[in-house]
């Protein structure tokens, strides 16, 4: 992104992780990125630890940005400084807000030359996300290339329609928190069975990340790998009997479904 300066609404973790992997991966100096924040404390914190700029106001903050990178909190938008519609004025604006939609944003951003929506999830912060992204009106060439060099600095990326970020946010967004409860299930259960706490830890951690890394790696569907493990009226099959009957697929299948639903809601809100 040469020649591009880029302007952070909010210091926070994602903001953050955004930063510093633009910087890791040199796809911005320092020089090229200045942040601010709500009291201005974090700002200065994120500024203190990546050499970027902490601006002292909006003004100063948007004078020279070609991008803006939104990332205060969601409910923040309400109450966002109006002088932002001008301020913004023939900018790339994209929001990393949970649950507004491009309609929304466009309310607050309204001269934004567009508009882009995106849904990072928390493994972003150490450059292994994957972010759905979608745009208001088509991307040019140039900001199409600015935004997936953004967003890759967090990892993976895909363009999607804005009628599919409320699955997005129940599936990708939500999925972490799902299958940390399911490794903190596998910990607790090899407990249950005998094994010592830090043990059992270890054991559901590399487990599932190394289970990860072979499905990452393959070219098969996840139920080739499953019944890879399965020997006939084993004990993995064993297993698999009791998430059978306890409707496991069904179980998580809801839980994205009322996660949708629950994003839904917000998003109109």
């Amino acid at each position: 992104m040469p020649n591009l300066t880029i302007a952070f609404l909010g210091a926070g973790r994602l903001a953050g992780a955004i930063v510093r992997g633009l910087l890791a991966k040199q796809v911005c100096t320092p020089a090229d990125l200045a942040c601010t924040s709500k009291g201005g404390e974090t700002a200065r914190r994120l500024a203190a630890a990546t050499g970027i700029t902490a601006a002292a106001d909006l003004p100063s903050l948007l004078a020279r940005a070609d991008i803006v990178i939104v990332a205060f909190k969601p409910q923040s938008l309400a109450g966002a400084d109006s002088r932002l519609a001008e301020l913004t004025a023939g900018k790339l604006v994209i929001s990393l807000l949970a649950g507004k939609r491009l309609d929304r944003l466009s309310r607050t951003f309204p001269q934004a030359r567009n508009l882009v929506r995106t849904m990072p999830n928390t493994p972003a912060a150490i450059g292994a996300g994957i972010t759905p992204y979608c745009a208001l009106a088509p991307l040019a060439a140039s900001d199409r290339a600015a935004v997936e060099s953004l967003l890759g600095a967090l990892g993976q990326f895909l363009e999607l329609g804005e009628n599919h970020m409320d699955a997005v946010t129940a599936l990708s967004a939500g999925g972490p928190a799902f299958l940390f409860e399911f490794v903190a299930a596998l910990r607790d259960a090899g407990v249950a069975a005998g094994l010592p706490r830090e043990v059992a830890a270890r054991l559901a951690q590399e487990t599932v990340l190394g289970s990860a890394r072979l499905l990452a790696r393959s070219d098969q569907e996840p139920e080739v790998l499953r019944d890879q493990v399965v020997s006939p009226n084993g004990t993995t099959f064993a297993g698999l009997q009791v998430l059978a009957a306890r409707q496991f697929r069904d179980t998580i299948r809801d839980t994205i479904l009322a996660s949708t639903r629950r994003a839904d809601e917000l998003s109109r809100e």
